[in-house]
């Protein structure tokens, strides 16, 4: 047992030390791909070395802030969350790993965000986290987030800030890829004010910590080993060179949750959407409105009763990495439990669920039409595109509620899903020739994001208050789908096979894809992670799909023109009926739907047949 009387949570490594150790080994006999080096990563704000107290591990805060109230305080939500648990994901270890393969030292970008506490406290190299100790696992700590500091000296900022300000060299030109500037003392900082008496630790008051923008700081991440070129390009800068500003528009664009957001209806103000997301909340806005939603309780178990405190949820869309945590270290090192693992995930679902509504309306005989309207304050879905997808099912049902057709199924056996024939919402990058050139990754969509150039697909719905000038603005805009300025939905028309007498449609979301599971395995010549990664992936239900929305609907049966309800329904009126309706041009006999001149012709009688032949329920 440690002083605190717990279990020794230094070894709170061992998985990564099994992973990256590993790899440290075999790294030095087997260069990467790209011969970057950490000059090629540098980007501005705080730096390692300018502490002067350590980060402390979040445990420390948990006498104070936990086990008192499961639903309000901070403590075990946090622990329970992916940012809490950001440097023992496994996912992130095997990505890490190909990073490093991919382009040596880009590992440094990922650990800036995923264990800023290690970063800036100098255990960040080697970059395959092989140097980090016991606090870091902790992944965005209570400690490292309760010192960050506006970058922007406003009013009502603390007046220690502007000197931590004036020596930041160089000075993040906008918030992205853990650019942040950290109070090398341990003052923490908050939105509360609190009595200047406060005895339990030095305590500023920070209007910045209920701001947006200090979500920017991680949740907009760029390569800066690629520059912006004039004609809109992004290629390799020179080696061993830091990226010549550190702005993020003028590097490659991996994630872009902050700046759709900015580019948002809710950046402007609140936005009322019925309280869907926002606890007492009708009305949102800030990133912390959703993914932090304010309710009555107390954040310390000395602390006064408030009614807009706000419970360390970060709800997200993970489904199933906190399962994978739990397998793979001790509770006694990562404070999880089941009961926790299962509210977060619940409530991860319940977000998911709240983020879209779905409408199908039958538009022609033969087809309906499904759209999706994106309610959340960014892309639908966004973050991290590798292996992030939404897709639509549409099953079609005969009379007797036997299958006839489906789109867009999914083997959960497999984890395959047959999306040739549905719409999928998501977002590929990949390589330009150049370099596929350099590395052998072929030209076109890859998982290799460290080496990534090009955006070659994002049909991902965007939020409200969408144009197409302000998401280009922040290298955000739809790529191989159009979107109207103002269009936060999506319409899809399917067909209706002949003899379906109701479809059910289901949207669907799903964290990690059998692709990117398989790549994370089968391209990881370093260590073991990615086998770990995937093994988890099985163990804990191959990321198994959230259904977001279902819409059931009846299907008239289109051959039955007269409408009889008696047997035999169909019969030589119903021909007659037919002939009656093409001759005056009557939109029901365009059985096709086709819209082009002329709208009515042989086809037509063709479809009405088929239709007869299928028969209704």
């Amino acid at each position: 047992m440690n002083k605190n009387g717990r279990g020794d949570r230094r070894r709170g490594g061992r998985i990564w030390a099994l992973c990256a150790g590993v790899g440290f080994v075999i790294a030095g006999v087997a260069s990467a791909t790209i011969p970057t080096t950490l000059r090629d990563f540098f980007l501005p704000g705080s730096q390692p070395g300018i502490l002067h107290n350590y980060i402390a591990a979040s445990d420390k805060c948990q006498g104070c802030h936990g086990n008192f109230n499961l639903a309000t305080e901070p403590y075990r939500p946090f622990q329970a969350s992916m940012m809490g648990q950001a440097a023992r994901d496994p996912v992130f270890h095997a990505a890490l790993a190909i990073a490093n393969q991919d382009a040596a030292f880009s590992g440094d970008l990922c650990l800036r965000c995923h264990t800023p506490g290690g970063w800036i406290s100098g255990r960040s190299t080697p970059t395959n986290g092989s140097a980090l100790e016991y606090p870091d696992f902790d992944g965005v700590s209570c400690n490292f987030c309760h010192r960050m500091v506006d970058p922007v000296n406003r009013p009502g900022n603390p007046v220690e800030d502007r000197e931590i300000l004036r020596n930041i060299h160089p000075f993040p030109p906008n918030p992205h890829s853990g650019t942040y500037i950290v109070d090398p003392i341990d003052r923490r900082r908050g939105p509360r004010v609190l009595d200047p008496f406060f005895p339990a630790h030095e305590w500023l008051h920070s209007p910045f910590h209920t701001t947006s923008q200090m979500c920017a700081t991680c949740h907009d991440v760029s390569n800066p080993a690629f520059t912006k070129q004039p004609d809109g390009t992004y290629k390799l800068g020179p080696l061993d060179t830091p990226h010549p500003d550190g702005d993020k528009t003028k590097m490659f664009p991996i994630e872009r949750t902050y700046s759709e957001w900015s580019k948002s209806l809710f950046a402007q103000g609140p936005v009322d959407v019925g309280g869907r997301f926002g606890g007492v909340l009708s009305s949102v806005s800030t990133c912390q409105d959703c993914h932090m939603p304010p309710a009555p309780g107390r954040s310390c178990f000395f602390g006064e009763n408030r009614d807009d405190i706000r419970p360390h949820f970060f709800n997200g869309g993970n489904t199933w990495v906190l399962k994978a945590v739990r397998a793979l270290y001790p509770d006694i090192e990562t404070d999880l439990s089941a009961a926790t693992v299962a509210d977060s995930i619940a409530r991860a679902v319940d977000m998911l669920k709240k983020a879209s509504d779905m409408d199908v309306t039958l538009v022609a005989p033969d087809r309906i039409r499904v759209r999706v309207t994106n309610y959340s304050g960014h892309k639908l879905p966004t973050g991290y595109p590798e292996g992030r997808r939404m897709w639509l099912n549409v099953r079609c049902y005969d009379g007797n509620a036997d299958l006839v057709y489906e789109y867009g199924g999914y083997d959960a056996a497999s984890a395959t899903l047959h999306g040739y024939d549905t719409k999928v919402y998501e977002a590929k990058i990949g390589v330009d020739a150049e370099v596929s050139a350099a590395t052998g990754v072929p030209v076109g969509p890859s998982f290799h994001f460290a080496l990534n150039n090009v955006w070659y697909k994002d049909n991902r719905i965007p939020p409200m208050g969408f144009t197409n000038a302000g998401f280009a603005e922040v290298q955000a805009a739809p790529v191989g789908a159009t979107y109207a300025d103002g269009q936060h939905w999506d319409d899809t028309e399917f067909v209706i096979v002949p003899g379906t007498a109701s479809v059910e449609v289901r949207l669907y979301f799903q964290t990690t894809s059998k692709e990117y599971i398989e790549f994370l395995r089968d391209k990881n010549t370093t260590n073991a992670a990615g086998q770990i990664a995937y093994d988890q992936w099985v163990a804990q239900g191959k990321s198994e799909p959230v259904e977001m929305d279902l819409v059931r609907l009846g299907v008239p049966c289109y051959a039955n023109c007269d409408g009889s309800p008696t047997p035999p329904v169909l019969n030589v009126n119903d021909f007659a009926c037919f002939l009656n309706k093409y001759a005056a041009g009557d939109p029901y006999a365009n059985c096709d739907g086709s819209t082009t001149p002329p709208v009515l012709g042989v086809s037509d009688f063709i479809c009405f047949l088929n239709r007869f032949a299928a028969g209704c329920p």
